[in-house]
């Protein structure tokens, strides 16, 4: 029997490798100063084991709240397991009485059937990072985007 869990978690680190490999920006030097608000990471549990197949990192910058990465491995993509990762997020934001979340979307269509619109860059806390990525405009053709709370 196979079972997904989303559980907190104080490890950023244990996202790294799986925001690369699902093609997500990262970059060791942050050109704004980013503070960790929590992250949670979700788990496929089977007789085999247990291994880490999604994650969320909430985060803020300039004083509003982001999402600084989010990711569910593409084999277990059209369950849901995404939309439960960043219910977790809203959730949370709503409970520390915040207005908005904002975040850069690689599939903008998910993140709109999730009540996110699309917004000009310029009136968004600064983490457009993307125009130094090789793959800006190319294979990537993000949005920013805002969910009021």
């Amino acid at each position: 029997m196979v079972r997904f869990i989303i559980e907190q978690t104080s490890d950023y680190e244990q996202f790294v490798e799986l925001f690369v490999r699902n093609e997500l920006e990262f970059s060791e030097e942050e050109p704004v100063p980013t503070d960790l608000v929590k992250c949670w990471k979700l788990m496929k549990e089977d007789e085999r084991g247990t291994e880490l197949i999604g994650g969320l990192v909430l985060a803020r910058r300039q004083g509003e709240y982001i999402i600084d990465g989010i990711a569910v491995e593409p084999q277990y993509r059209k369950r849901q397991l995404g939309k439960l990762l960043l219910q977790k997020a809203v959730d949370e934001v709503r409970a520390l009485s915040g207005e908005s979340i904002y975040l850069v979307a690689r599939a903008p269509g998910f993140f709109k059937r999730q009540g996110f619109n699309t917004v000009p860059k310029e009136g968004a806390p600064y983490f457009f990072e993307c125009l130094t990525c090789p793959q800006y405009g190319i294979t990537c053709h993000p949005e920013v985007m805002k969910r009021s709370i």
